[in-house]
């Protein structure tokens, strides 16, 4: 399953989620997110991941310019 965020006026939200309501739950789940960063805290092991990253000694990161975008 993928996950997007959108960002939805207020003006049509009513609509959109009579939308979203017309699939099942294996199909489409709403998740109701504050910011990004409670959405990621909510990815499991992601939090362990970071924590376990943050471990890994400098000489071995990855400069911005060697990063493929």
């Amino acid at each position: 399953m993928n996950t997007i965020t959108l960002q939805v006026d207020n003006s049509i939200m009513d609509k959109f989620l009579w939308f979203l309501q017309h699939f099942s739950n294996k199909e489409l789940k709403v998740i109701e997110i504050d910011n990004d960063d409670t959405y990621l805290r909510n990815i499991d092991g992601m939090v362990e991941s970071i924590l376990e990253a943050k471990k890994e000694p400098i000489e071995k990161g990855v400069t911005l310019d060697k990063l493929e975008w």
